[in-house]
């Protein structure tokens, strides 16, 4: 299977190398910087499978006919993207990756439905600078049909390949999952406010409580819209349900010991990986999906509206708030009891 992957980010590039380390024939799409590196010295991956190079085709946009096209842009750049390679691959399997719900419906827009497989990634790899990634932790690669179902053998063949790189499941619930997926990247935003590693923030109990209040809103909104949340591997629903149901201090003391547990190197988070490139991050495609669910309803989301809000007050002027600063902010709209 010929294997393109359009962009060359944390994720991108991590499932490329695996790929073609498996022998795969697989090429990477990427912007200039990204692509003069990479030629220059390949991808270099440290982290939980060791240290490593691998060499690999990069180019800034398609030059063949791919059978999979694996699109691991942020949200806001699918469009771009796919209108950089469409002549190439109108007839490609497109699977996608992005955080949050709206990426298949935006693909759904240049190609065909049938042929969009979407998916969740339960690994973690953070971007240290073009060619340079670190493979933080590992875990499942989740596939499903986002739209009616296709043919269940697409899937297991697209299984079969993805398998080689990472554990792929296979499911017939994606769109219940993706929105899980969303709380458990909820709490990337407040990394991004402070410009710090997870470690560090959510090492302090305090700041552990803003993430149980973010939890608690989207719960509410998640029922009001009447959505249905689908457990993931290795993070099933009650992780949420049941730490958001105990005493708010003795539930951030948990989350806190969890998350600094999640990975020897630091680890950033989407969205403070895309600040500190300079580019602008994916906060509206998910503590924002909270904020249009409640608006779609008739309802509120403050905590969340406040924290995208900051998020893009730091991309804007490129300073991070301090604790205080954040606390100041987030206890005008919520009290975090």
């Amino acid at each position: 299977m010929r294997i393109g992957v359009i962009g060359s980010g944390a994720i991108g590039c991590l499932v490329a190398a695996y790929l073609k380390l498996e022998g795969q024939d697989v090429s990477l799409v990427g912007r200039p910087d990204s692509v003069k590196a990479i030629r220059e010295k390949g991808l270099q991956i440290s982290g939980v499978r060791g240290s490593f190079k691998v060499e690999i085709k990069i180019s800034e946009q398609l030059n063949y006919f791919p059978e999979l096209v694996i699109l691991a842009t942020k949200t806001q750049d699918i469009e771009y993207a796919l209108k950089d390679n469409i002549s190439l691959i109108r007839n490609a399997l497109i699977l996608t990756i992005q955080n949050g719900v709206q990426a298949d419906n935006i693909v759904a827009k240049y190609l065909p439905k049938e042929n969009i497989v979407s998916s969740i990634v339960m690994f973690g790899s953070t971007y240290l600078e073009p060619a340079k990634l670190v493979h933080n932790f590992e875990g499942s690669w989740i596939i499903g049909w986002p739209f009616d179902k296709q043919e269940p053998e697409k899937l297991l063949s697209l299984s079969q390949v993805l398998n080689k790189a990472f554990p792929a499941v296979i499911t017939e619930n994606i769109t219940g999952m993706k929105f899980l997926k969303i709380f458990a990247n909820a709490n990337n935003c407040l990394p991004a406010v402070l410009g710090k590693s997870m470690q560090e923030v959510f090492g302090d109990p305090d700041i552990s409580r803003i993430s149980i209040a973010i939890w608690k809103e989207g719960l509410e909104i998640i029922g009001k819209a009447g959505i249905k949340l689908v457990s993931l591997p290795g993070f099933p629903v009650e992780n949420i349900t049941k730490l958001t149901s105990l005493p708010v201090n003795q539930a951030a003391a948990i989350f806190s010991q969890t998350m600094k547990n999640l990975s020897k190197e630091p680890l950033y988070g989407s969205v403070l990986q895309s600040i500190m490139r300079g580019r602008a991050s994916e906060i509206d495609y998910i503590n924002g999906e909270f904020i249009r669910l409640a608006e779609k309803n008739n309802f509120h989301a403050p905590l969340n509206s406040a924290l995208v809000d900051l998020v893009h007050q730091v991309e804007k002027n490129s300073r991070f708030y301090s604790k205080l600063e954040l606390f100041d902010k987030i206890q005008e709209v919520v009290q975090l009891k």
